[in-house]
């Protein structure tokens, strides 16, 4: 068993793409963000952490970081790997992990023993695969393309939805990310209209080789219970299938039900769960 490090994501993804590639809705992530660094390198704070891990020639595992986020694992073939990727990063100040539950778990109580302090479940979640969309309910409006005269209203909605859904209030890093937006870099965002103003956003980005993952989904609390947000989804996952993608990927908080629901009555399907970790100490 060897851990191999990767200074390209094109050098990481002739080596790992591959393995990734079988399970695409489990490593959408991955694979989209990867897709992500390959049109924008210089896109977040320092280079990528990028890692294959083999077994002879056989890839068994893959990680990526972009920092300073979560270190995300792919799905694993043999746990014992982990204590090969460990040791890599002893060191770095991870803030947490995410990816397949029981990996995620193994390596979040082998890293805390290596480097000291805690770890908690932060979320569990859910990741769901759309290859027909199934039309809602309708509701009243419609769906346009987020532009630039919209920028001050999706900085407020994002940095809501990242407060509500994801206990992250970084708003510098939203902007940052608009920027790239408005260089056509990025997610895509669209907006709902009802009664002449606008009442849910979403967004779409990270392309795989045959998809791409749909998010944020966000509706401010006096528009929820509409339909608004179920309309949108469904027009959105449409509209980029229809410019030759085979698939639409989503992530759900499993504390969410009405949002689960809501998301396979359009179509999406559930794959398998995923469970992220934050790190205390």
């Amino acid at each position: 068993m060897r851990l191999d490090r990767f200074g390209s994501v094109h050098d990481w993804l002739a080596v790992a793409g591959g393995f990734l590639a079988e399970r695409e809705a489990e490593h959408n992530l991955m694979l989209g963000l990867s897709s992500n660094l390959r049109r924008n390198p210089d896109a977040y704070d320092a280079p990528p952490y990028l890692a294959a891990l083999r077994d002879a020639e056989r890839v068994v595992a893959a990680a990526l970081r972009t920092p300073p986020y979560n270190l995300i694992l792919s799905e694993i073939h043999d746990l014992d790997a982990l204590g090969l990727l460990v040791d890599d990063l002893r060191g770095e100040r991870l803030p947490g992990v995410v990816g397949p539950p029981e990996p995620v778990a193994a390596f979040a109580e082998q890293w805390a023993t290596a480097v000291g302090g805690s770890w908690v479940v932060a979320r569990e979640e859910r990741i769901y695969q759309l290859a027909q969309v199934r039309e809602p309910a309708p509701a009243p409006g419609g769906a346009r393309l987020a532009m630039a005269a919209d920028r001050d209203l999706l900085e407020r909605w994002l940095i809501e939805f990242g407060i509500e859904a994801l206990n992250d209030a970084d708003a510098e890093r939203v902007r940052f990310g608009l920027d790239d937006w408005e260089r056509n870099r990025g997610r895509r965002y669209w907006i709902w209209e009802a009664y002449g103003r606008p009442v849910s956003l979403v967004g779409a980005g990270g392309d795989t080789p045959n998809g791409i993952r749909i998010g944020p989904v966000y509706t401010p609390v006096g528009d929820r219970g509409k339909g608004y947000a179920s309309n949108l989804t469904a027009w959105v996952s449409r509209a980029v299938m229809d410019e030759g993608r085979r698939f639409c990927f989503l992530y759900t908080n499993l504390a969410n039900p009405t949002a689960n629901k809501i998301y396979q009555a359009i179509g999406y399907e559930p794959v398998t769960d995923a469970r992220m970790v934050a790190f205390a100490g």
